[in-house]
């Protein structure tokens, strides 16, 4: 009973495998299955192209929701965040979807009305730590105003340029 098989792939590379670590009924149908994939080079090969484009996909994503929110920010009046320069833009971001998660919940499909509204965006304008507003990125919108309530000192902005 043979061990090696001459495999001709599905990419056309044809590549000798040892199956002996197999039992000799599952050798052939095994090899029959390797002859629909792309043989091993090939499959990483491929692998790694699609890493590469999820990760330009996820950069071009995330640049657009960082538009999106300092757009939304500068419109809305919104503070600078405080924090670490490689937090502020995820703060930045995830303010931006909880403050929108909020107002669908609250205003476009709730009860409330613009002056309700307000008093929140003035209550959320105080929070100005940026990891307050990571630590809440999968928060639902309509738990927004027990949040602020919640939010400590440390999480508002402060005149102390020293913190």
């Amino acid at each position: 009973m043979p061990t090696s098989f001459e495999v001709v792939h599905n990419c056309g590379h044809t590549v000798i495998h040892d199956l002996s670590n197999r039992s000799a009924d599952r050798r052939a149908g095994f090899a029959r299955w390797l002859a629909g994939r792309d043989c091993t080079d090939c499959w990483k090969a491929a692998r790694d192209a699609d890493t590469q484009s999820k990760e330009e996909w996820l950069a071009a994503k995330r640049a657009a929701e960082q538009e999106a929110a300092a757009a939304w920010a500068k419109q809305f009046e919104m503070p600078q965040l405080e924090g670490p320069e490689k937090a502020l833009d995820w703060g930045e971001r995830s303010r931006h979807q909880l403050m929108t998660s909020a107002h669908t919940a609250l205003v476009v499909e709730g009860s409330w009305d613009e002056a309700d509204w307000a008093e929140l965006e003035e209550k959320a304008r105080s929070i100005t730590r940026a990891g307050w507003w990571i630590d809440q990125r999968e928060a639902e919108g309509s738990d927004l105003v027990e949040l602020l309530d919640a939010a400590g000192e440390d999480d508002r902005g402060t005149e102390n340029p020293f913190r």
